[in-house]
């Protein structure tokens, strides 16, 4: 798909050069069938970060859900970034880098970075970087941010789309207490993202919200696959992706993002005016611990990896995992009509529970290791 680069090599993936400095290094990768990728991840062999995939255009029938979900998503999630954008301009006084977790958090680093400058008057500079469950984060992306470009530790910021389970945001601030035990560096382990489920972060919500661009790869993502380190990623290497260029005939990235920013000017021209006061993550917590529970109870599942609740992440497992099945909580709302239109499309069953804390939950399926 592409050829190996150098590992220390920002490049800007499909967006322009100074919305986004990627420090991935894009790597040919032979895909590997989804029911493998899984039997050999749940059979413990390989870790999910050292297999990729093949990944697809969306079917035309999906790509007019997802135009009908930007068209009723796009306010909230406008005036999500508009106040999280309020919250980093007032918590970060001096300079401001956005870090943001490749790539569900790259569109909205994006738009960050755009809104900062437009609304608060504030410059900022956008990474986006890995960060792998049960691997870390990213060190050498660390380096080139901090040394390479030397770029203030204090104004450091880490970004998401949203949080699940929070199992990124724990692994963030694990990481980088390791980092700084090693480096003497202390970065703020907070993560900043429109919509905190879990109750780990810095979010102006904890609704589960239909955030549009969690429903499409890499066409929403700068053309970028996600984040991979296996063996051909060197020890002074950047984490890997793959670049698909030969999907930009279908790219949304930069498109999505001119919407946003549309939207987001209507909405201020409108009164709104962006809050910076994050939403208190106790009860998202407290939800977040009781659903968990109840699902493990009722389906018999021993390991919560296998549980993926908000749209967000249940919408992640229809694309790339094996799905036991979704959960939803309101078959009628508009909020869940992708992942029903994806549920069909990979005839995978569904089922309701109006009692559901979220919109929708995912849960992969547990495969024997034939």
């Amino acid at each position: 798909m592409t050829n190996d680069k150098s590992g220390g090599e920002p490049f800007s993936g499909s967006y322009r050069t100074e919305d986004v400095r990627f420090l991935l290094k894009p790597i040919d990768i032979d895909p590997i069938d989804v029911s493998e990728k899984e039997r050999l991840i749940q059979s413990g062999r390989r870790h999910y970060s050292e297999m990729l995939s093949r990944e697809s255009l969306p079917s035309a029938a999906y790509l007019d859900v997802f135009h009908r979900a930007l068209a009723m998503g796009l306010e909230p999630m406008s005036r999500g970034a508009l106040d999280l954008a309020a919250i980093i301009a007032a918590r970060r006084p001096g300079e401001i880098t956005l870090v943001s977790l490749a790539r569900a958090g790259t569109p909205v680093g994006v738009a960050l970075k755009h809104l900062l400058r437009e609304v608060f008057g504030r410059d900022s500079e956008h990474y986006s970087i890995s960060i792998i469950r049960d691997r870390g984060i990213d060190r050498n992306a660390l380096r080139f941010i901090l040394d390479q470009s030397g770029r203030d530790p204090a104004g450091v910021v880490f970004v998401d789309g949203w949080t699940g389970k929070g199992v990124i945001a724990r692994e963030l601030r694990h990481a980088l207490g390791d980092f700084e035990r090693d480096r003497g560096v202390h970065l703020d382990a907070d993560l900043y993202a429109l919509t905190d489920l879990a109750g780990v972060g810095v979010a102006p919500s904890d609704a589960d919200y239909l955030i549009p661009s969690s429903i499409l790869n890499a066409t929403m993502s700068g053309l970028v696959s996600r984040s991979i380190l296996n063996e051909r990623i060197g020890p002074d290497d950047f984490h890997g992706c793959v670049y698909y260029r030969e999907f930009a005939h279908a790219d949304l990235s930069i498109w999505f993002i001119e919407e946003l920013l549309v939207k987001a000017r209507a909405l201020l021209a409108e009164g709104y005016v962006p809050s910076d006061r994050p939403v208190d993550p106790a009860s998202a917590r407290s939800r977040s611990t009781a659903l968990l529970g109840a699902i493990r109870a009722s389906f018999g599942i021993r390991d919560e990896n296998f549980i993926k609740p908000g749209i967000g992440e249940a919408t992640r497992v229809l694309l790339r995992r094996v799905p036991e099945r979704v959960i939803i909580r309101d078959p009628d709302a508009s909020e869940v009509a992708h992942l029903l239109e994806l549920a069909r499309e990979k005839d995978v069953r569904w089922q309701v529970d109006p009692g559901l804390p979220y919109q929708a939950v995912s849960l992969i399926k547990g495969v024997n290791d034939a």
